[in-house]
Formats: structure tokens, C-alpha cells, sequence
């Protein structure tokens, strides 16, 4: 029953930071770790954490940005089987390296691979300009929250003349909505804070570096640097704005938006991450939502039944074939990839002709891409069109991860897994008293829905007892969703309840389809 622990994000895990730690050590000599800074709340950024604080070790200080634990985990909870989905495609983790597969995925090479590990914070961040200093060495640091992540934070080295740009600076464009899927970023709030860096650190910098690129050398090119990823962000969301206010579409607004030269030809503002086209798209959804204001795009036809009418007007599956191929040979491959999209979806399951033809399709488009991104989705679409199903196995005995799950958290994880439809009928009450929190939460499955509240020692709780009662601690809970059994629980009421809600939770399948039905 317990909640997997997903990792949308792709990673430096476990063994990949002890293979750095390692690096540094056989070059630099093997010094301790005396300290511990989490830049912000991406698994790639502290899932290497026991890689480099192996179990065991002295206890040392391990800061990290306000909120950090909470959105390290909450993106996992509620959308994160989805988004591990989605992620396969953008790494292009299950296509062969090399030139006719995976080369890079725009930030750098790939994600690693390996066991995801956390290391608890023992210092939280909360303010701009709060100084700490770690084993000698003083540290200023700037919040930047709802920049690239929710909860993440720049740092200075006053005495070093250094900046930690954390991801808020790299050298490439970078995602305000992450093609694996994710809460859109705020690019004017990103805009903002870059500013405030320059003004705040500015004129005490020599170096700085940010997470999975190369340092930047010198005062004014640091400054020149962070000026021209402010500038790009601010551009963007104000053009966006702008054209929207206009009568623009986000579709419209995408193909028509272009960089001022001296920010475009900035090689750190190039699109091999991120990208204009889908950076304008994820603005306007952030502002305007899903819908273009079209009546027409309101209430479409899903995928398939769409497909059915476009080969049914197009003459069958086989003239649309041929008329998409036709597009393909003229060099229209986006209107060919349409109507072979179109072709699959209506095919029989046995009719490869529409498949193999917009893989073909998706090759070229790969091939094409500037955006590592962008090419790594095309060609492992083509692969699944070519009978190679992805798969993604999703974790689950990860105890760090399971135990920075809040209760709340781990009932909204049983929540999105309950099958509506078949829980419809089912009526059912628990009380959990978690005795090392100290409060009691208090859950209802009604209608499909599982809902909850919780009460502390002073508040009143439901007037009448619930259909099942456990009285336990945190990790006595996660080991009974985990199916470990009530042994040691104190138990009142029908423990078949237990049974009866997992029944009805939804299990991930590790084999997907995304651009096949």
C-alpha cells in the first residue's frame, strides 16, 4: 500500500558522488567532509548525499534552503510515477549512446544512475543575507524560491570572492516548464533575484559557478553573465505578456518570438535545454492556463477518436499514410508528424505501415534538434513505434525518502492511487495516532475520494469512533502501508479496512506507451 518514492528529476545518486568524491580525493588528497550545503530541492542535488557522508559517518552541518525537505519529497507524492515516465523520455535513457541515439540530454551528458539517498538538513536557510560559516569558512546567502526550483538559494564566499549560483545560472537555457512535466517556474521572479545577485555580490565576485556547468571567471564577465540570463528571462515573460494581450495564442506567440541579437548571441542563452519555443508556451500557461480562448480547442476529441475521423475524411489509414509521407518528402516534417500521429492512433494494432512511417519522421526531427531535450523525446518515440516499450522501475524501499514524507503527504499519496470509479460504493473511516507527532489524523474514503484531517491533544476530534483505530508511531506506519503487517500497533476496530483501502489503490506499471495508444 505505501507510496513509491519517484524520482521525476535524474540524478547524481549514491554511487555516481562517491565516484567524485573519489576523483577529488586521489587528486586533492583524502580530506573530511566537515560540512554540507544543499543548493536546492532536485533529486540531482542531493540524492549523491550518502556518496559523500557514507552511513556512519561523524555528524557534520547540512544546510539547506527553507522548504527544502517538503519539495524534495512533495514532487515524488503526487505526480512523480508520470513524471519518471516522461523523464525516460527526455534523457533518452533507453536509447543506445551514440551519434544515432543518445548524445547529451542539454544540460549535460545524461542523468546517473544508482540509489537516490538523503541525508536530513540540520540548518535551514530562511532569509537573504543570513551568514553562517562552516568549518572556518563564512558564507552569505541569498533565497531564490520559484526560480528553478520551489525552494533553492545562491551563496557567496566573501573572504574567496566566490558565487554559488546554484541551477539559477547556467550555461545554456533553461526549462520554466521541464518537457518531463513539473509546476511551472516564474520567470519574472528568476529575472528579479538574478538582479538582486548582481547588486548583492556583484562587485565582491572573482568567480562564479553554478550546478552542472563550468565556472565563469572575472568580475565583469560574472556580471555580464548574470545580466544577460536576467535580461533573457525578463524578455521572455514580458513579451509573452505583451503578445497575450495582443489576442496571441501561446502557439502563435512561440513561432513568432525572437531574443533581442545581444542577448540570442549569448552562447549561455542558446536553447539546448530549454528552449524559446517551449519556455514562451509554459508563460503563457502559467498565466492563461491550457486553453487558447478558442471554442473550437474546448471540448476536442480525444487522441483516438480523433484519429478515426481524420482517416475516415482522409480516405483510411493508408491515404493518410501517403498524404503524410507526401508532407515528409516536402520538408513539412511538423504537419507530417500531425497527420501520422493521426495515421497510429487509427490504425489496427497489427498495421506497423503508419508506425514505421512516423518514426521515420521522428528520426529526422531528432536528428534536427539543437534542444537535447527535444531530440531525446523525437528518437525514443521512434523507438516505441519501432516495438521498443519503455521501462522505468520505480522505487520503493527508499527508508530516507519514505521517512521525509509527512503524514499528510503520505495520505495524498494513497489518495491519487485510489480507483474512483471502483470505490464509488465503498464507505469507510481510520484514525491514525501517531504518537511521536503527536496528533491524529483522521481519514475518510466517501464518494471515491479519500479525504483527511488531522487533531492535536487540544482539539476536538470526530464525535464518533472510526471504523478502524491505530495507535503507532511514524515508522510503525510506513511499515504497515508497506504491507509489513500491525505487529506491535495497538489496534481497535476492524483491521479488514486496512485490506478493503488497498484493494483499491492503482499499482504503477513499469512498461509504458507515450506516442502509441
Amino acid at each position: 500500500m505505501g507510496p513509491p518514492t519517484r524520482h521525476g528529476h535524474g540524478g547524481l545518486p549514491a554511487p555516481g558522488a562517491a565516484g567524485a568524491a573519489g576523483l577529488y580525493r586521489e587528486h586533492r588528497g583524502d580530506r573530511p567532509v566537515t560540512g554540507l550545503i544543499y543548493t536546492h530541492s532536485h533529486g540531482d542535488h542531493f540524492g549523491g548525499s550518502h556518496g559523500v557522508l557514507p552511513h556512519g559517518h561523524a555528524p557534520v552541518s547540512v544546510l539547506a534552503p527553507a522548504g527544502f525537505l517538503e519539495h524534495a519529497v512533495a514532487e515524488n507524492v503526487y505526480a512523480g510515477g508520470a513524471m519518471t515516465r516522461r523523464a525516460v523520455y527526455m534523457y533518452g535513457a533507453e536509447l543506445d549512446k551514440g551519434p544515432a541515439g543518445q548524445i547529451g540530454a542539454g544540460l549535460g551528458m545524461t542523468t546517473s544512475k544508482g540509489t537516490i539517498t538523503l541525508v536530513p538538513p540540520t540548518l535551514d536557510i530562511t532569509r537573504t543575507g543570513q551568514e553562517e560559516t562552516l568549518d572556518g569558512v563564512r558564507i552569505v546567502f541569498q533565497m531564490t524560491p520559484g526560480t528553478e526550483a520551489p525552494s533553492e538559494m545562491n551563496f557567496h564566499f566573501p573572504d574567496r570572492r566566490a558565487l554559488c549560483m546554484a541551477e539559477n545560472a547556467t550555461h545554456n537555457m533553461h526549462n520554466i516548464l521541464t518537457l518531463r512535466g513539473a509546476v511551472v517556474r516564474d520567470t519574472r521572479v528568476w529575472a528579479h533575484y538574478l538582479g538582486e545577485t548582481i547588486t548583492l555580490f556583484g562587485d565582491r565576485t572573482e568567480v562564479a559557478f553554478a550546478s552542472h556547468h563550468w565556472p565563469t571567471w572575472g568580475r565583469e564577465r560574472v556580471v555580464e553573465h548574470l545580466a544577460g540570463r536576467r535580461d533573457m528571462w525578463a524578455y521572455l515573460h514580458d513579451q509573452t505578456l505583451r503578445m497575450t494581450s495582443q489576442g496571441l495564442t501561446g502557439l502563435e506567440i512561440a513561432e513568432r518570438m525572437e531574443l533581442p541579437p545581444a542577448v540570442a548571441n549569448r552562447w549561455a542563452n542558446r536553447g539546448y535545454y530549454g528552449s524559446v519555443s517551449h519556455n514562451v508556451k509554459a508563460i503563457y500557461q502559467r498565466y492563461m492556463c491550457w486553453f487558447d480562448g478558442n471554442p473550437a480547442h474546448l471540448w476536442e476529441h480525444p487522441p483516438v477518436e480523433q484519429a478515426k475521423r481524420f482517416a475516415a475524411d482522409y480516405g483510411g489509414v493508408p491515404a493518410l499514410v501517403a498524404k503524410g509521407e507526401e508532407y515528409a518528402a516536402a520538408g513539412d516534417l511538423r504537419f507530417a508528424a500531425t497527420l501520422l500521429g493521426h495515421a497510429v492512433f487509427a490504425a489496427a494494432p497489427d498495421d506497423t505501415a503508419a508506425r514505421q512511417a512516423l518514426a521515420a519522421v521522428y528520426d529526422k526531427l531528432g536528428y534536427g534538434a539543437e534542444n537535447g531535450t527535444w531530440r531525446n523525446f523525437y528518437l525514443m518515440g521512434a523507438q516505441e513505434l519501432r516495438g521498443t516499450i519503455a521501462h522505468t522501475a520505480l522505487e520503493t524501499s527508499n527508508p530516507e525518502m519514505t521517512m521525509a514524507l509527512t503524514v499528510d503527504m503520505l495520505i495524498d499519496s494513497l489518495a491519487v492511487r485510489v480507483d474512483g470509479p471502483r470505490a464509488w460504493d465503498e464507505k469507510l473511516t481510520m484514525a491514525w495516532n501517531v504518537t511521536d507527532e503527536g496528533r491524529t489524523w483522521h481519514l475518510l474514503l466517501s464518494n471515491g475520494a479519500l479525504t483527511h484531517r488531522s487533531t492535536g491533544p487540544e482539539e476536538s476530534g470526530p464525535a464518533q469512533a472510526a471504523d478502524l483505530t491505530l495507535t503507532l508511531t511514524k515508522r510503525q506506519l510506513l511499515a504497515v502501508l508497506a504491507g509489513k503487517g500491525l505487529d506491535g500497533v495497538r489496534v481497535q476496530g476492524d483491521p479488514q479496512v486496512l485490506a478493503t483501502l488497498s484493494g483499491l489503490l492503482d499499482t504503477a506499471d513499469p512498461d509504458f506507451n507515450l506516442v502509441t495508444p
